[in-house]
């Protein structure tokens, strides 16, 4: 009986340390704070993140731990890498990379609006860093602000891979 209780003792201990280490390390759960990600992602969403060994990718959707002004960590959609110029047509709403249209028709609310930018384009994203914008572009506060600017690679914790709460928003992230 002692023996018995030991074992399952020894698993259910065994069992919270295999789970802690898997959400530490693999996965995490974040919580999507304001609407710079609509209408893909909504305010309270809970978020999966893969982060093991994570290198980003133009279109991915990644969570930065925090940037040279802004303390709280943010979620935004990757749309350069290191080496590749991005150019904003504001009139016309359109961002293109190395030359090219962007297609944003499956994430994009409403296209680069007006507002000014703290740069100037066409401008070439760094080696070892991103450039991001929000798909709800006319309050993301994103690379063309110097408050978030280029993220460093490092400052990424990782891709949002699914929405995992609310259940009824229970999906990938496009």
């Amino acid at each position: 009986m002692v023996t018995h209780c030991y074992e399952w003792m020894e698993a259910l201990i065994s069992s919270l340390i295999a789970v802690m280490l898997l959400f530490t390390v693999l996965l995490r759960v974040v919580n999507v704070s304001g609407p710079s990600m609509l209408p893909n992602l909504h305010n309270g969403d809970h978020v999966l993140l893969t982060s093991y060994f994570y290198q980003p990718q133009p279109g991915d959707v990644v969570v930065i731990m925090h940037t040279a002004k802004l303390a709280d960590p943010i979620i935004k959609r990757v749309i350069a890498t290191g080496g590749q110029t991005v150019d904003i047509d504001f009139k016309a709403g359109r961002v293109y990379v190395d030359g090219n249209l962007l297609d944003e028709s499956d994430y994009i609310r409403n296209g680069i609006t007006t507002q000014p930018s703290d740069y100037t384009y066409p401008l070439t994203v760094p080696e070892g860093y991103i450039f991001v914008l929000g798909d709800n572009r006319a309050v993301s506060n994103d690379s063309r602000s110097d408050e978030v600017g280029m993220i460093d690679e490092r400052y990424v914790l990782g891709k949002a891979e699914i929405i995992v709460f609310p259940f009824n928003r229970f999906g990938t992230i496009t």
